[in-house]
């Protein structure tokens, strides 16, 4: 018998209270999909379905043979802010609006770059080493310092690197930002310093923490020579995107003496061989990319995710939330 429910993919790691929005609806019918499925597999289970209308992506990737295998998708939503597994000139070529949780994961995202900042400056790992290893008598060669005074510059002014201003703020740091695409008025309205060249504030900042996006202009943004010139003894933050940082390059720099440390939440390649030279190093802490991923995050990001899908099945898209705002009339 003929249906008329709009078929909608959503993946396991989809909350509790986002499946509750979408099955109130009674035009909508629910189809779960692992989070970590190979293309090949996502492919099979979208022809399978076909036509399926909607898709609620966690990590796995989406493009034009996807689409194709979809027949009659409407839009397609992203669990968090990244789109780079996402082909979005596929997409618009099909007017399919890509749709991101807004602002929903960036209080956890700002609270991880705080949080490595301080486990760094004040040597999170090496005191915990020193008590539960019994070499009290070693703590005082190993003073932690302040993040008070210090200079962090925050590459990236949107949803997340605002909001991680505000923190450095209140930890009463020095706040500079770099994002070209940011007016310098709405950067010193929040009470930090707009800074026109990477380049020229890499060597004044004792922290750098990056919140931009990853696309084809910041991929390699922080190379070699751009690592080169931050401040000696410097630490290095990068809770936005693998590939933004040059991974050998910044070991180079950590092992040289260059950079005091680092925290990275996101790799080139994902998940990390565990062999890779990072991991050995004394000065580096690592996380598997869940800066945005907690507990309340994944709630706020899953139920916005519903309502995004269900403004474009009522013809109202949420416009903010649109990555491809070409496709919007």
């Amino acid at each position: 018998m003929a249906t008329n429910k709009k078929k909608i993919f959503i993946t396991q790691t989809l909350s509790p209270g986002a499946r509750v929005l979408l099955k109130e609806r009674d035009d909508v019918e629910l189809i779960e999909f692992p989070n970590l499925i190979s293309a090949k597999d996502f492919q099979t289970m979208l022809e399978q379905h076909a036509p399926v209308h909607g898709v609620a992506l966690g990590a796995t990737r989406f493009g034009e043979a996807e689409l194709e295998a979809s027949k009659d998708m409407k839009v397609v939503t992203r669990i968090g802010v990244g789109y780079d597994a996402v082909d979005v000139p596929a997409l618009s070529r099909r007017k399919v609006p890509l749709m991101v949780a807004g602002s929903a994961n960036s209080p956890s995202v700002a609270e991880a770059a705080l949080f490595m900042m301080l486990t760094l400056a004040k040597r999170a790992q090496e005191m915990h080493a020193c008590v539960r290893d019994g070499k009290w008598a070693d703590r005082l060669g190993m003073l932690p310092f302040d993040l008070y005074g210090k200079t962090v510059l925050i590459v990236g002014f949107g949803r997340i690197g605002s909001r991680t201003a505000k923190r450095c703020l209140a930890m009463e740091m020095k706040v500079q930002v770099y994002d070209p695409f940011k007016p310098a008025s709405e950067i010193t309205a929040a009470g930090c310093e707009a800074v026109p060249s990477l380049e020229a504030a890499l060597p004044r900042a004792d922290f750098v923490t990056i919140h931009c996006p990853k696309n084809p202009e910041t991929v390699g943004l922080f190379n070699a020579a751009r690592i080169g010139r931050m401040k000696p003894k410097s630490y290095l933050i990068n809770t936005a995107r693998g590939g933004i940082v040059k991974e050998a390059a910044l070991y180079d720099a950590l092992v040289s003496g260059k950079l005091a440390g680092a925290g990275i939440d996101v790799f080139e390649v994902e998940p990390p061989p565990v062999s890779n030279a990072l991991f050995a190093l004394p000065n580096v802490i690592v996380a598997p990319h869940v800066a945005g991923v907690t507990v309340e995050a994944v709630q706020r990001m899953s139920e916005q995710t519903a309502r995004n899908i269900l403004s474009v099945l009522d013809g109202d898209p949420i416009r903010q939330n649109v990555i491809n705002q070409d496709v919007l009339g």
